[in-house]
């Protein structure tokens, strides 16, 4: 009896041992994993750092944008116009989920990416699970409510008696995802405060790339039209977001989605918040936005709001990869500003804004040779491509600043400047943009709303340069005093 109790003894020693050997292993390999991200962050040359996390952040968002014109397109297939303005209609609606991940997201971001640089790995881990589970919990109230309040939401965003069953049933559909649409957005941006920029593209990736092979399947295959496109939006969502909790669940992560390192307290959701809201308003007054024009051009027809949806989707490949440059670099600002790096935090943001330039120009400059082709993919109605061909074209008359804007608006969020990115991002697509809209369609008519874009956008670079010089201003000459109080106290010591 005493010969067996001891074997067994023996043996669950021998297990337990293995069982920590494993462990410190696994934990050695996250050490060294986050001693790789932040080598990156604090001591690789200049350009690599900046494109090692920011080419995947421009190619998930450019997926973004594929997945996004995948929609219009095949369903511009079914040489349907109104469907393509029913998608148009709806899309804006759709956007506020991915507005709200990204509250989290960006929020979450430059929390994380601060205490990385100051080395508190505990209270990032925290930061990451409030993340993870305010993306859930906010995913299903909104869809419960969007569900409840369709029909008054169809009135508010202008759809007409040809569109309303069309914009109806693609709305119904997407809505059913929202929680996983917030996963995605949000942690396409967190894991790459690790340092794992690839990794977190591949959801993005995986996800877009899986609705895009869905849509011709299910809009013209299937023949479901409409109601095709929607459920690969839910299919590609509800992937996207599980490739990401998969990557937490194998443990590779030095961060956290566990409900036990869940908590509001010691400013986690503050801090979030505080950062994750500013930015959050300024994807959702996009998305109001986008619902204000829809509803002044429904006075001149199902076809003008088709035609600026499609005018918005040209200008969009600029606009979605020099945000994805922004967020990008967005960690990288972030650490250096935790960890007081002010040269680097300085040549960093400079090589950015120079390459973000020069990115908006080329991608500009491409879209405007081609708008004819790009127009004629997704509408086949005269009036229609007459129509979107001359918005596109004025919109883009901005679009080489939009670089510039997106990395100093994450510049501005990477230094926890809360008031400076809550002004920036209520202004362009709100404050401004909305008595702009009216003052010029009171002015221009048809036209006029769509210059009102432009005109948001060269005033809301000029605002964002102005705060992020007082920001950058005030934050170089406070570290400035206090490297020279401590250099102070070390020589009376």
């Amino acid at each position: 009896m005493n010969a067996c109790l001891t074997q067994a003894l023996k043996q669950n020693l021998s297990i337990a041992y293995y069982q920590s050997q494993a462990i410190e292993i696994h934990m050695e390999d996250l050490r060294m994993n986050n001693k790789k991200s932040m080598e990156l962050f604090s001591n690789a040359p200049v350009s690599e750092a900046v494109f090692k996390n920011a080419l995947p952040a421009m190619a998930a968002m450019l997926m973004v944008l594929v997945y996004n014109l995948a929609d219009t397109f095949f369903i511009g297939q079914t040489h349907n116009d109104l469907q393509v303005a029913a998608v148009s209609l709806a899309t804006p609606v759709f956007l506020i989920f991915m507005a709200l991940g990204t509250m989290f997201g960006i929020g979450g971001t430059s929390v994380i990416s601060r205490a990385m640089g100051e080395g508190r790995t505990e209270y990032a881990k925290q930061v990451s699970s409030f993340c993870m589970w305010g993306c859930t919990a906010v995913g299903v109230m909104m869809s419960v409510c969007m569900l409840v309040f369709i029909e008054p939401i169809l009135s508010l965003v202008g759809a007409s008696t040809d569109t309303w069953n069309l914009a109806k049933t693609y709305l119904m559909i997407v809505v059913c995802c929202g929680p996983f649409v917030l996963i995605s957005n949000c942690y396409s941006n967190i894991i790459r405060t690790e340092g794992e920029s690839t990794k977190a593209m591949m959801g993005t990736l995986i996800g877009n790339l899986l609705n895009v092979i869905l849509d011709p399947i299910l809009i013209l295959g299937f023949g479901w039209n409409i109601a095709g496109a929607a459920i690969a939006t839910v299919i590609g969502n509800v992937v996207g977001a599980g490739y990401y909790i998969l990557y937490f669940l194998s443990g590779k992560s030095s961060l956290s989605i566990s409900i036990k390192k869940f908590t509001v307290k010691d400013k986690v959701a503050s801090a979030v918040l505080a950062i994750g809201v500013p930015a959050a308003l300024g994807s959702v007054l996009m998305s109001v936005s986008q619902i204000i024009i829809n509803s002044q051009m429904s006075e001149y027809g199902d076809m003008a709001i088709a035609a600026m949806g499609v005018a918005m989707k040209v200008v969009t490949i600029t606009g979605m990869a020099c945000m994805g440059l922004g967020q990008g670099v967005q960690p990288i600002l972030g650490y250096c500003v935790g960890a007081k790096l002010w040269e680097r935090f300085k040549k960093i943001l400079r090589f950015s804004l120079i390459f973000a330039f020069l990115l908006s120009v080329i991608l500009t400059g491409i879209c405007y040779l081609f708008t004819n082709q790009v127009v004629s993919a997704f509408l086949t109605d005269s009036i229609a491509f007459g129509y979107a061909v001359q918005f596109s074209r004025i919109l883009l008359t901005t679009s080489i600043l939009f670089g510039v804007f997106y990395v100093l608006t994450n510049a501005l969020q990477a230094m926890g400047a809360v008031t400076s990115a809550l002004i920036i991002n209520v202004s362009r697509q709100g404050i401004i943009f909305i008595p702009v809209a009216f003052l010029l369609k009171a002015i221009m008519g048809m036209t006029g709303l769509v210059w009102t874009q432009p005109a948001a956008d060269v005033i809301s670079l000029i605002i964002a340069y102005v705060l992020y010089k007082k920001t950058a201003r005030k934050m170089f000459y406070t570290s400035e005093i206090a490297a020279v109080h401590m250099d102070e106290i070390v020589k009376d010591a």
